[in-house]
């Protein structure tokens, strides 16, 4: 039986829904969004806080395999004790739990925000972790500090595999996390800037996991990486996609400064989440880039999809699900 945590975030429902291919019982776990009617003809849903012991405890009598993506994604500092907590403290339950019941692996969804990512045009691998650095958000401290949890289980005896992927691209509400990036170039958005990052295909994601899953490789850490590419060229090709206009106005380091003000202002007197923060603003002025070759070496059957097919998909999908025009 295989457990899977977070299963109706990004990550864990495209996970999901590899796995239903695979023709396992799946126990899919989820605390306050509910699954989609596609989504729950594939596992056996379960509504659970991973923060109730108990609850959990009982859930993982029989599985055999864990995958671990339960976590809060947010880089507002009102969030700050909410991202520690259920970060860390769910992920201490999950591998203690995992421990006590001789679970045979558990996959752990971290991020490229453990690294070290500050060392602007460098090429950033496996090897370059335990990043404390003073730019780190709370959502980076709080992914650290769970890895930690990872592989203080891994010297007691669980086998485990962490996966960091880059800044993910896939279908879902676009009024939140990295799929925001497709409504904003739906809106056309003018604003870009000289930075560059890590993308990958959410679907590449989830199959890197399994693959890791089903293999004999244990006690590793690999970067999920399909794309180096400038933010222009992503926001370029989304508004191809979607028939818009491409954004033509440079957001300087100056001008990136006052907006992310600008719109923590604007919370003060909305109740919703900003589209800028410090941390979001800062990083996209980076040149960031990120190695993947230790996944492609490990995984010699393992390919990432184009960059033009993953944009395409995911915009079209958008356009069912929004009924966009």
């Amino acid at each position: 039986m295989i457990l899977v945590t977070g299963a109706t975030g990004l990550v864990g429902s495209h996970l999901v829904k590899e796995l239903a291919k695979t023709n396992r019982n799946i126990v899919a776990l989820y605390n306050k969004k509910k699954p989609s009617d596609e989504l729950k003809k594939l596992a056996d849903w379960k509504q659970v806080d991973i923060l109730d012991v108990v609850a959990l405890n009982e859930i993982m009598q029989d599985v055999k395999q864990v995958y671990h993506c339960a976590a809060v994604v947010s880089f507002q500092a009102k969030d700050k004790h909410h991202i520690h907590h259920l970060n860390i403290e769910g992920t201490k339950n999950v591998v203690n739990i995992s421990l006590n019941n001789g679970i045979e692996k558990l996959v752990h969804v971290s991020s490229v925000a453990t690294l070290d990512r500050f060392k602007n045009g460098e090429l950033i691998t496996e090897k370059i972790s335990g990043n404390n650095s003073s730019e780190n958000s709370e959502y980076a401290k709080s992914k650290i500090a769970s890895e930690m949890e990872v592989w203080r289980a891994m010297g007691e005896g669980l086998n485990v595999i962490i996966v960091n992927p880059s800044i993910i691209l896939g279908t879902a509400n676009w009024d939140a996390g990295s799929s925001a990036i497709f409504k904003n170039c739906y809106n056309e958005f003018p604003w870009y800037t000289n930075g560059s990052n890590g993308f990958v295909d959410v679907e590449d994601v989830a199959k890197a996991m399994i693959a890791l899953m089903n293999s004999d490789i244990i006690n590793e850490r690999f970067i999920i990486n399909g794309y180096n590419i400038s933010y222009k060229n992503l926001f370029d090709a989304i508004a191809k996609n979607f028939n818009k206009r491409q954004p033509s106005k440079l957001a300087t380091p100056f001008l990136s400064a006052i907006a992310w003000r600008v719109e923590k202002l604007k919370t003060l007197f909305t109740d919703r989440s900003p589209l800028l923060t410090r941390e979001t603003a800062r990083t996209a002025q980076k040149n960031i880039a990120y190695d993947n070759s230790k996944l492609l070496k490990a995984l010699p059957d393992f390919s990432y999809n184009a960059f033009e097919n993953c944009i395409e998909r995911i915009c079209n999908e958008l356009k069912v699900k929004y009924n966009l025009e």
